[in-house]
């Protein structure tokens, strides 16, 4: 068994964290990203990685920074085997990568060379791709550039799924890729193979202007944008001076006999939201208006029914 330090932060590393513990090796230390505030109160509010190693009785860094030559030496005199990074959040130093003998392995949501980058599950679902997966490669210098030491068989994309959802349904299934890997290394059965620069493709850190809809986008893509976009920069139009959140839809066709609704234009039937686009019409499944907690359609039209008829959007 191997002695290691875990890097990680956001709640879907934590499936990786306790999988390596359970499998018996040694925990060196947690590094994750500092407390930060949140909430109304403002409050510092510890990672999820953070919390979860703590209860697991583990020694936990939050250091601001792995340039400094000092954090560089602390993590040199841990005496760890391999680094393990899970959605840490933040490039490792060359420094850093070399310290390791059986260097840093990195558990990355897409079969790369395949979106690469910050943002590879929204990106799969914003290109309508039928299928992800996961891998576990060396890291080095480049963005998601080492190479392959695993891969999962092709995870599909299901029907509805969110970047939350799959996110969540690719790290379990990278957990365990994660423990059968390191194994692999320990024994000298994996080697380590380069990734096809040819096929590679890259993705990009999401901006809050992105969820922005534009109403005159084919209903489908527009769908697949609120997925992908769940929760992070989520979908958001405007009614009026209103901002007005598009938390869950699908694309309907138009229907047989039905006048075409213009990009943007509402339309409501019964209790249901309907919403044109350049291609289709969009219903709404849940919304949330400025000021306003998330609701389904139908509780949104009780209290809005005024939308009728509104032209949402610039």
């Amino acid at each position: 068994m191997s002695r290691v330090v875990f890097f990680g932060s956001p709640l879907d590393a934590t499936a990786a964290l306790h999988a390596i513990a359970a499998a018996g090796h040694e925990i060196a230390a947690v590094y994750t990203r500092p407390d930060r505030p949140a909430g109304r109160s403002g409050d510092p509010v510890p990672t999820p990685v953070k919390t979860a190693a703590l209860e697991m009785g583990l020694q936990v860094a939050t250091p601001d920074s792995l340039h400094h030559p000092g954090e560089q030496s602390a993590l040199m005199s841990l005496g760890a085997d391999a680094f393990l990074v899970v959605a840490y959040g933040r490039l490792l130093p060359a420094e850093v990568l070399e310290i390791p003998a059986l260097g840093v392995l990195n558990v990355h949501p897409s079969l790369l060379p395949l979106y690469r980058g910050a943002s590879p599950v929204a990106a799969a679902i914003l290109d309508g791709a039928e299928e992800t997966g996961v891998t576990v490669m060396l890291l080095d210098e480049g963005m998601d550039t080492g190479p392959v030491l695993a891969q999962s068989a092709p995870v599909p994309i299901r029907e509805g799924d969110t970047r939350d959802r799959l996110t969540t349904r690719l790290f379990e299934l990278g957990a365990g890729l994660l423990v059968d890997t390191l194994g692999g290394i320990e024994r000298g059965s994996i080697t380590a193979t380069p990734q096809d620069e040819a096929r590679a493709t890259t993705t990009r850190l999401l901006k809050r202007s992105d969820g922005e809809i534009d109403w005159t986008k084919p209903a489908e893509q527009i769908e697949r944008q609120v997925r992908a976009y769940d929760s992070w920069p989520g979908t958001f139009t405007s009614w009026g001076s209103r901002n007005l959140k598009i938390i869950a839809a699908r694309a309907v066709p138009e229907g047989v006999g039905e006048p075409e609704l213009a990009p943007g234009r509402v339309k409501v039937a019964g209790e249901s939201l309907f919403i044109g686009t350049g291609s289709g019409r969009i219903e709404a499944e849940r919304v949330q208006l400025e000021g306003r907690k998330a609701v389904s359609a139908a509780e949104f039209l009780r209290g809005q029914s005024s939308i009728a008829g509104a032209s949402l959007g610039g």
